[in-house]
């Protein structure tokens, strides 16, 4: 049995920039919303922070189906 190193860093490098990545949006997402809770409590909307946030959270939600996508196909 041979192990082919250089496939098996590649397939872990991708990987974890795509976990980094989606980490990053999610906490994107986190940001928006928090961002709305603080513009509530001043008696203000925040509609773009919030737009961002459900946009960020949908790239995460697209983004896992995805994976499942390929894991499946």
């Amino acid at each position: 049995m041979k192990i082919d190193w250089a496939a098996l860093g590649s397939v872990f490098g991708v990987s974890l920039i795509v976990t980094v990545a989606l980490v990053g949006l999610f906490t994107l997402g986190i940001v928006g919303l928090s961002k709305r809770e603080s513009a509530s409590a001043q008696g203000g909307t925040a509609p773009l922070a919030v737009t961002g946030a459900y946009a960020c959270f949908a790239a995460c939600a697209a983004a896992v189906a995805y994976g499942i996508y390929l894991i499946v196909a």
